[in-house]
């Protein structure tokens, strides 16, 4: 099979949003800031949320090897908000990354919710509340605010040794009869009609857009926007919000490819661009 050309991206892209993170917000109203790749912030009911939190600059073990990033994370870390659960889809570099964590432990004591296998890979940062989450498995924290670990189609391994020794998945935030899915990384299957049939439509859902070619290698593991458009309406949501692109050069596609791709994707299905969007790094929508 011959090789696939890959795509340039630039060295350094500046970014262009403006998080808005101390806004008064409704009883049942959700800020959700893009950080990058795919973490983000997502503030409810008086509670901070962070996903997969990554502000490395190589998602990578090594320090001068690996995927490098090509923009600053859009809110510094210094800049956050007192973190009270940080969510763990699985244990990949570009999403478990140990010196983040180590920093949001030294910064505020929140609690992490992680899949099945990787407390070995937490525990030594020193976090006091750590729950390993199987799927269907749910967190609940107070008579307002559940969180549910779901399924994905994907796999796990931070070393040769180690593939599929955790598992890996999603999660379903309810609060205050708002339900926001976060989707981890995925590929397309049936798991988004699962989710919306055991645990009701998400009026926000955060979905993998990005890292998908070639489709032969990455289909099973990354959705490309036209699968993605399917999750979204699979899943029922009201809203949906594309990540994981446009950080870490991860695979061939260009930089802008995933935006290009997922408008072409909503015009051919017929999904209204307010629907289905994507957020410059750093900034804020509230729902």
């Amino acid at each position: 099979m011959l090789r696939e050309p890959r795509s340039p991206w630039p060295a350094w892209v500046e970014n262009r949003g403006v998080p808005r993170l101390d806004q008064q917000l409704g009883a049942d109203e959700v800020a959700i800031t893009f950080v990058n790749h795919a973490t983000f912030l997502i503030q409810t009911a008086g509670v901070a949320i962070l996903t997969d939190p990554m502000w490395s600059e190589r998602a990578s073990p090594f320090r001068r090897l690996g995927p490098k990033r090509v923009r600053s994370p859009g809110v510094p870390l210094d800049r956050l908000p007192a973190i009270d659960i940080v969510l763990l889809s699985h244990n990949h570099y570009d999403h478990l990354d140990i010196a983040t964590l180590e920093c949001l432990r030294q910064r505020c004591t929140p609690t992490v919710l992680a899949a099945m296998g990787d407390r070995r890979l937490i525990a030594p940062i020193g976090f006091c509340h750590v729950h390993e989450l199987d799927w269907w498995e749910q967190v609940r924290f107070n008579d307002t605010l559940a969180v549910t670990f779901v399924p994905a189609q994907h796999f796990s391994a931070r070393g040769f040794f180690d593939r599929r020794k955790s598992l890996w998945g999603g999660y379903i935030i309810e609060s205050r009869g708002r339900r926001i899915y976060f989707g981890g990384d995925t590929g397309y299957s049936t798991h988004f009609a699962d989710i919306r049939s055991r645990l009701g439509p998400p009026d926000i859902a955060m979905l993998g857009i990005g890292a998908y070619e070639p489709r032969w290698f990455m289909q099973t593991v990354h959705m490309n926007p036209a699968e993605a458009i399917r999750a979204h309406r699979d899943l029922g949501s009201r809203h949906s919000i594309g990540m994981h692109f446009g950080t870490f050069q991860l695979t061939l596609e260009a930089i802008d490819q995933p935006q290009i791709d997922l408008e072409t994707a909503r015009t051919e299905s017929g999904v209204a661009a307010s629907e289905f969007i994507t957020l410059n790094e750093g900034e804020t929508r509230i729902y």
